[in-house]
C-alpha cells in the first residue's frame, strides 16, 4: 500500500471514529444510552425510587410524553425536560399552561432512577379518570386480561389493541400494572388513546359485558375449537391469561367460548402480546363481514 493510500485510509477512520463519537454524545445526552456517570449510578443499591403522591405520575419518554401533553383528558403538573428534548419533543412551552423547566438528564434520574430510558424528558401528571364498563356499551371490541402482571406486556397489548380500534383494555385492580411511566412508556403513546379500566373482580365484569350484548371468547391452548370458527354475534370481547397459567379456572367457566390459535408449527405457544394481535386481526375480520 501507497503512502498517499495510508494517509487516506487513516483519515477517513478519524472521520468515522468522530461521527460515531458525536452520535454516541448526541444519544447520550437524550438518555438512550447510559453517561459514564449514569453506569456508575445504576451500579450502586442506595437509589430508591421516590415516595409518590397516590394521585402522582410521572411519565418519560418522547413519544409518551408527547401523547400527554395532546391528551386533553390529562391534567398535568409540570415538564421537565433537557434543551435538546424540548426542541425534538416539538410543543410550545407557554402554550402548555404548565411550568417547564430545562433540567439536565441526571435531574431526571434522580426522579425515576439510572435505568429509564427517559430521552431528556418527564412528564409529572394525574392518573386519567376512572371509566366503567357501561360505557363501552357502543364499541364492538375490547380486550380483557386476566392477570398479565408484565406492564411491558400490557403497554405492548395496548398498541395492539390501539391499532385494532379496540374500544377498551380492561384488567383486574389486583395482579395487574397500575398506570406507571413503565406502562405507557411500553405503550409508546397507546395509553392515551384507549380506555384503561380496572376492575375488582372479573367474573362480575364478565356477566356484566354478557348483559351488554358481549360475546366473552378465552382463548385457551386446550380451547375447543379454532379462534376463526367460535365467533357468535356482533360484539366480543376477547379474554387473554398470563404467560404460563393462561386463564384462571374461574375465567374458563365464566366465559362464553373457549378457543385456540390453529399453529401449525412445532412451537404452539406464543407471547400474550402477540397472541393478542393474531386473535385481534381475526375479530376485526370477522366484525368486518
Amino acid at each position: 500500500m501507497t503512502k498517499d493510500k495510508d494517509n487516506d485510509k487513516s483519515a477517513r477512520d478519524t472521520h468515522y471514529a468522530t461521527l460515531r463519537r458525536a452520535h454516541r454524545d448526541a444519544r447520550r445526552e437524550r438518555g438512550e444510552i447510559p453517561t459514564p456517570d449514569s453506569r456508575k449510578r445504576a451500579g450502586q443499591k442506595d437509589w430508591k425510587p421516590p415516595a409518590l403522591e397516590a394521585n402522582q405520575v410521572f411519565l418519560y419518554g418522547l413519544h409518551t410524553v408527547r401523547a400527554a401533553l395532546a391528551n386533553p383528558q390529562r391534567k398535568n403538573v409540570r415538564l421537565s425536560v433537557t434543551q435538546n428534548a424540548l426542541a425534538r419533543l416539538e410543543v410550545e412551552p407557554e402554550t402548555l399552561g404548565i411550568p417547564v423547566d430545562i433540567v439536565s438528564p441526571h435531574e431526571i434520574e434522580r426522579i425515576l432512577g439510572p435505568e429509564a430510558i427517559h430521552q431528556g424528558v418527564m412528564l409529572e401528571t394525574r392518573p386519567l379518570p376512572v371509566r366503567r364498563l357501561e360505557a363501552l356499551k357502543d364499541s364492538p371490541l375490547i380486550l380483557v386480561l386476566d392477570q398479565v402482571t408484565d406492564p411491558h406486556n400490557v403497554g405492548a397489548l395496548m398498541r395492539s389493541a390501539v391499532a385494532f380500534d379496540a374500544g377498551a383494555v380492561i384488567t383486574t385492580i389486583r395482579h395487574s400494572p397500575t398506570e406507571s411511566g413503565v406502562l405507557a412508556k411500553s405503550a409508546s403513546g397507546a395509553l392515551e388513546m384507549i380506555p384503561y379500566i380496572q376492575i375488582t373482580n372479573l367474573a362480575d365484569a364478565l356477566a356484566e359485558l354478557h348483559d351488554l350484548g358481549f360475546q366473552t371468547l378465552g382463548l385457551d391452548s386446550e380451547g375447543p375449537a379454532v379462534l376463526e370458527d367460535s365467533f357468535s354475534g356482533y360484539k366480543v370481547a376477547l379474554v387473554l391469561g398470563s404467560e404460563g397459567k393462561g386463564l384462571r379456572q374461574k375465567t374458563r367457566e365464566t366465559v362464553s367460548t373457549l378457543a385456540r390459535l390453529d399453529m401449525p408449527g412445532q412451537i404452539k405457544s406464543l407471547n400474550v402480546s402477540n397472541a393478542a394481535a393474531i386473535a385481534l386481526y381475526a375479530t376485526r375480520a370477522y366484525l368486518k363481514r
